[in-house]
């Protein structure tokens, strides 16, 4: 007999900075969300897709929920509903290495509201699996390990609860299995070497915004945005972004895919903080993006930024619609 195939939807939340991102990677296999230290890392619901023999799960990457203090902080928490509002299970992510804070309560408190009946004892019911995920166990030891375990059992009524290191790879099995078994029978939505849902014109910003994370790390001014404007595509687009010639015209080079990027910041004086001494920040960033933006284009391309103020982008509504939120 034919073992039922599951597929649905599971919403990844938590707090900012909690291992969302590093987890939907180390899952999927692939890097498709940028992960960093800095809070609000992740602005939009990037999706990724994980495939396996009994199953099609679209994780979806939500930025943290969080009190917001500008209108983009607001549009954030605004994704998070929407994308509450489509899954299948929930997956909550609370850090093994931190105590459960206000941030956390105010998150079940908004879960329970939404999807769970109370129940006449006092305890709630669960509309949706609600999956306790426990991240970066690889900083507790065993007993400290077993302390947090019992703590987060008592803070919420999980349906399942899983330990796991991202980073090292720890666990991640049991948490695809668990992740199966909560969805539901359903068909495969998209093809097996399907990885995300995002455009090429999204990974390529999100790249961008993610290599100027690592580049600048305190420095970098939180109003940061990134926009592709536009892909140019050579006319003759080559099957593959490998060697330096055309097939057509032997020893003239390929025509390159032109990519034009947009980098915006809130304020005069945060362009050159942006650009770097004689461009160098730029061409580090360009030169660190060169393959992974050749292979989401499918030939060699230029990368063409320019960097501009918008000045109080965060809180004003006609311009972060401009710039995607």
């Amino acid at each position: 007999m034919q073992e039922v195939y599951r597929s649905g939807f599971i919403a990844v939340v938590g707090r900012p900075n909690v291992g969302k991102s590093t987890l939907i990677n180390a899952l999927i296999g692939s890097h498709i969300a940028i992960t960093s230290s800095r809070p609000e890392t992740t602005r939009k619901a990037i999706r990724g897709v994980m495939t396996t023999d009994a199953a099609q799960i679209v994780l979806v990457d939500t930025p943290g929920i969080h009190r917001p203090r500008t209108l983009l902080g607001q549009r954030l928490n605004d994704i998070v509903d929407e994308s509450l509002s489509d899954a299948d299970a929930i997956a909550f992510l609370l850090p093994a290495d931190q105590e459960i804070g206000p941030g956390d309560k105010r998150i079940l408190s908004r879960l329970r509201s939404q999807f769970a009946v109370k129940l006449d004892d006092g305890g709630f019911k669960w509309k949706v699996p609600l999956i306790g995920i426990v991240t970066k166990i690889d900083e507790l030891n065993r007993t400290e390990l077993v302390d947090k375990l019992i703590a987060i059992n008592e803070f919420a009524d999980f349906t399942e609860i899983v330990p796991v290191s991202a980073l090292q790879q720890d666990n991640l099995a049991e948490v695809r299995r668990v992740f199966i078994d909560a969805m539901p029978e359903g068909p495969k939505m998209y093809p097996d070497d399907q990885l995300t849902e995002e455009s090429p014109e999204d990974d390529i910003a999100e790249l961008i915004r993610g290599a100027f994370l690592e580049e600048l790390d305190d420095e970098l001014p939180h109003s940061l945005a990134v926009v592709v404007d536009a892909i140019e595509y050579p006319e003759d687009a080559p099957d593959s972004e490998d060697g330096e010639t055309d097939s057509t015209v032997p020893g003239e080079p390929r025509p390159k895919a032109q990519v034009h990027v947009s980098v915006y910041v809130e304020r005069d004086s945060q362009k050159p903080i942006i650009i770097g001494r004689k461009a160098e920040h730029l061409v580090r960033v360009k030169k660190k993006l060169r393959t992974p933006i050749n292979r989401i284009v499918g030939c060699k391309a230029n990368l063409d930024m320019h960097v501009k103020v918008a000045k109080g982008w965060q809180s004003d509504p006609k311009k972060l619609e401009r710039l995607g939120f």
